[in-house]
């Protein structure tokens, strides 16, 4: 099936789309923020540039979109029907590049959680509540 739109337009659209401050991101942070957690975000000297960084806990957080991060099973994780061969190839680098900053940061004595945007937006509460066991139960163990 050919693209519905021009090659313009299409290159127009994809450069809107955001690596860093998204919705769903600052979302997470504030929500952090709201429960007194403080953290450092987009921090280039870590591998990957996580999303948001808890020092204090040693630990990273990713938030993954499911169409560029590939989350299993997912319906939002799906390949285009043109330019197979691109995308395959492209989600198939952003998956290893993920692995392989998560070995490092693991590797470095960090914790890293991984949120998947279908989770945040689907199961916000819950998504959160998890997360915040996770990160008290760092806390007794720490």
């Amino acid at each position: 099936m050919a693209d519905s739109l021009t090659k313009e337009k299409r290159s127009w659209n994809m450069s809107k789309i955001r690596g860093k401050d998204t919705k769903i991101e600052v979302k997470v942070r504030k929500y952090l923020f709201s429960k007194g957690f403080r953290y450092r975000k987009n921090v280039a000297t870590l591998p990957g540039k996580p999303d948001i960084v808890l020092p204090k806990y040693n630990t990273v957080i990713f938030i993954h979109g499911c169409y560029w991060h590939r989350h299993p099973g997912c319906k939002y994780s799906y390949t285009p029907k043109t330019n197979i061969e691109f995308w395959e190839k492209k989600f198939s680098e952003n998956m290893a590049n993920d692995e392989k900053n998560r070995l490092k940061l693991e590797a470095s004595g960090w914790t890293v959680i991984t949120l998947w945007e279908c989770d945040i937006k689907r199961n916000f509460g819950a998504t959160m509540d998890k997360l915040l066991d996770q990160l008290h139960n760092m806390t007794y163990l720490g």
